[in-house]
């Protein structure tokens, strides 16, 4: 079936297609890098900083990093194994060389005054021409700046922030840019690097000795952070290739981790589904914490339960309760939204945003997605403390008060608040693992309450959240639509993933929602959200689909639905949070949600398999 039509493909060759770029970070910011050899989106330092380069919002005013063989080339993208180190190869008629893109990263240290961008170009057989135009444009694309350059150091500044670009090939300035044009024998090699200046950090040239030194030290950190996995099934690359991911999208400083490390990239070419995706979400995060764990990667979920105490988000409070539904990587709550109007959004899709209005919704599920990740992080990571634990039971108290109420809901709609059922699964959720907690570790609570409250909701789902004329758990109470979402009833343990109930929604999901694989989140036709136009397919709900037929014993469905959904991951094993019409990536990228959801169905269905 299909909802709507969706389709990325837009006849315009100034924007590179989201799915043709590969991504590095260091754990404090993160580029993404096009097949073509340009970087077309860089936040400095940070992930929620304005962008540098933001040509993939716009071709013309956004700025970009350009450096390619200057004669017709065809080009390959890929990682160096097992690592975030991004290689863009160019073949030519006279040779063929790589660019090998990374930001150094030698340890997890929380501080960092040296943010550094290395591009190494190698000829490694014949000779090939080269030609680069650095072309920042600071403050997304609205700040003025100037440009010094001498000999082989360029200094760009602006009132906000002032970047240092050297390299061991000769610069020129052109206007407001600086270019560069050189020619590489079989051997030999041409060095970028550009770092953030000011304070004590002054421009500091990176010879080709230190670039090896570094490129090296990177290699060895992401490997060696990889080797903790525990994960040996069949799936092997693409699963480390999304952990690989979600350890890009952390911020080290804080033990954050944001949802993607872009903004307004479409769910729809054209439409107004455009959101700044990097913050830190409750629900994202704690997701993170669960995939991490399961590979067996513990210092992230420590990392994370740490952002949650330092800044104390469990002992928050306001008008929707003691957590917001995402913050700022520094802990903050104020998120304004609004929109950049001078940019045209990529491919002309407008309008271009930063903040993120949502953070005003309440959204009940994420009280039971983070307790979960408590639970799991106190049963496979570290006992948790007694200070955590009491911030635990005031949470539990507030939602035993409050979970009886309509809210926005875990699609962060804008058309009203709606008493989903999702919202009221997740609040179940948060309960029961915290008198699961409580139980095994013998801690003070209130259980007489907590499982009295715990029994409500559930009774009040089975009661009012299924219905008899579908066959399926909807998605509102008393309704009569169907959402993905309830794909995670039989993942948070509600209901046995062989109850003729759920069985029966499986069924109806299926004939509904999902199209060779891709799975939508809802109809919007059916359940108005209150924004224009359709969307493509949710991928985390595309792999949940794929957990929820493994856990049902349709191992081989689940098995061919996770094969085709391997299909639409780009060149570089990467995912967006949707998947268009004709299989284009959609909407922010990479998304950490879609990799998290990867994670756990190729465990289960790995497992399943035997």
């Amino acid at each position: 079936m299909a909802i709507g039509s969706v389709s990325g493909w837009v006849d315009d060759p100034r924007y590179m297609p989201i799915s043709e770029h590969g991504l590095i970070g260091d754990l404090r910011t993160a580029a993404l890098v096009g097949t073509d050899g340009t970087i077309d989106w860089y936040c400095c330092p940070r992930f929620d900083a304005p962008s540098v380069f933001g040509a993939i919002l716009d071709a013309d005013k956004g700025g970009s990093f350009q450096l390619a063989a200057d004669v017709p080339a065809r080009t390959r993208q890929f990682y160096f194994p097992d690592t975030n180190v991004l290689i863009t190869r160019f073949y030519a008629a006279d040779g063929v060389a790589e660019i090998q893109d990374f930001m150094p990263v030698a340890d997890e240290s929380r501080e960092a005054a040296r943010h550094r961008l290395i591009r190494r170009v190698v000829c490694v057989r014949g000779t090939l021409p080269f030609a680069a135009r650095i072309a920042p444009r600071f403050g997304y694309g609205a700040e003025p700046h100037t440009v010094r350059v001498r000999g082989h150091e360029a200094v760009f500044e602006s009132p906000s922030l002032s970047l240092a670009l050297t390299s061991t090939a000769p610069l020129e300035p052109d206007a407001m840019d600086v270019v560069s044009h050189f020619k590489l024998l079989e051997g030999e090699s041409v060095v970028f690097a550009l770092d953030r200046i000011g304070d004590d950090v002054r421009p500091r040239a990176c010879p080709a000795a230190e670039a090896e030194a570094e490129f090296g030290t990177t290699v060895r950190f992401w490997r060696r952070w990889l080797s903790q996995s525990r994960y040996r099934g069949r799936w092997r690359e693409m699963v480390h290739r999304s952990a690989l991911v979600l350890k890009l999208l952390t911020y080290v400083p804080t033990g954050a981790i944001v949802a993607a490390p872009t903004t307004s990239l479409p769910e729809q070419v054209g439409g107004g589904r455009n959101w700044d995706y990097r913050y830190v979400w409750v629900r994202d995060a704690a997701f993170c914490v669960y995939a991490m764990l399961r590979l067996g990667f513990t210092s992230e979920a420590e990392a994370f339960m740490g952002f949650l105490s330092e800044r104390g988000i469990m002992r928050g409070s306001g008008p929707t309760g003691p957590l917001q539904i995402m913050y700022g990587i520094d802990g903050r709550s104020d998120l304004p939204e609004t929109d950049l109007s001078h940019l045209e959004g990529h491919l002309g899709s407008a309008p271009v945003r930063v903040g993120n209005a949502a953070t005003k919704q309440l959204q009940l599920d994420i009280y039971g997605a983070l307790i979960d990740s408590v639970y799991l992080y106190d049963k496979w990571g570290q006992p948790i403390s007694s200070d955590r634990w009491d911030e635990v039971g005031a949470v539990v108290g507030w939602l035993c008060d409050h979970w009886d109420q309509p809210d926005e809901g875990v699609w962060e709609t804008r058309g009203g608040r709606k008493n989903y059922v999702y919202s009221r699964l997740m609040c179940w959720v948060a309960i029961e693992r915290a008198i699961r907690i409580a139980n095994r570790r013998g801690l003070p609570a209130d259980l007489p309450r907590w499982q009295r409250c715990r029994d409500e909701v559930y009774r009040q789902i089975m009661r009012q959240g299924w219905s008899e004329e579908r066959g399926a758990f909807l998605q509102d109470l008393d309704g009569d639509v169907l959402d993905a979402s309830v794909l995670m009833m039989p993942m948070a343990k509600f209901i046995s993933p062989t109850d003729p109930k759920w069985l029966s929604t499986l069924d109806a999901l299926s004939t509904d929602l999902v199209s060779d694989s891709l799975v939508y989140r809802y109809d919007p036709q059916a359940s108005p959200d209150g924004l224009q136009g359709p969307e493509g397919t949710f991928s985390i709900c595309s792999f949940w689909y794929v957990e929820a037929l493994t856990r049902a014993g349709r191992v081989e469905e689940a098995r061919l639905a996770f094969e085709k959904m391997l299909t639409y991951a780009n060149h570089v094993g990467l995912y967006a949070e949707e998947i268009g019409r004709t299989g284009e990536q959609l909407g922010n990228f990479p998304q950490a949600f879609t990799h998290l959801s990867l994670i756990s169905a190729a465990f289960n269905l790995d497992r399943a398999l035997g």
